[in-house]
C-alpha cells in the first residue's frame, strides 16, 4: 500500500469518527440541545417550587394562627361553615333574579300593543 491511499483511509476514517461525535455532541444523550432542555426544566421546576414554598408559608402561618387563636377558628367556622351563636339572628340577603319579578320585565308571551 502506498502512503497517499493510506493516507486517504485514514482521513476518511478521521472524518467519520468526528462526524460521529459531532452527530452526539449536537443530538444525542448529554448533547447540548439535551443540556439545554434540561436547564429550560430545572428554571420551571424552580418557579414551582418557589411557588409551593411560598403556598406552604401561608398554610404554614394559618395552622399556627389556629392553634394559637380561638377567634381566627371562630371566623372561620363563621365563613365556611354558618355557624351563628346563641341569641344571634342570621340574616341571609339575596339579589333578586331579573325574571319573574313585575315591574322588571314583561312577562313572556305578554301582548304589547
Amino acid at each position: 500500500m502506498d502512503n497517499a491511499r493510506l493516507l486517504r483511509i485514514l482521513t476518511a476514517i478521521a472524518l467519520v469518527i468526528t462526524l460521529v461525535l459531532q452527530v452526539t455532541l449536537w443530538f444525542g444523550e448529554g448533547s447540548l440541545m439535551h443540556i439545554w432542555q434540561l436547564r429550560k426544566q430545572i428554571t420551571v421546576q424552580q418557579e414551582e417550587l418557589a411557588r409551593l414554598e411560598a403556598r406552604n408559608e401561608i398554610l404554614e402561618a394559618q395552622v399556627r394562627s389556629l392553634k394559637g387563636d380561638l377567634d381566627t377558628v371562630e371566623g372561620m367556622a363563621r365563613s365556611d361553615l354558618g355557624m351563628i351563636r346563641k341569641g344571634e339572628t342570621f340574616f341571609l340577603v339575596t339579589e333578586p333574579e331579573d325574571q319573574g319579578i313585575e315591574g322588571d320585565a314583561p312577562a313572556a308571551g305578554a301582548d304589547k300593543r
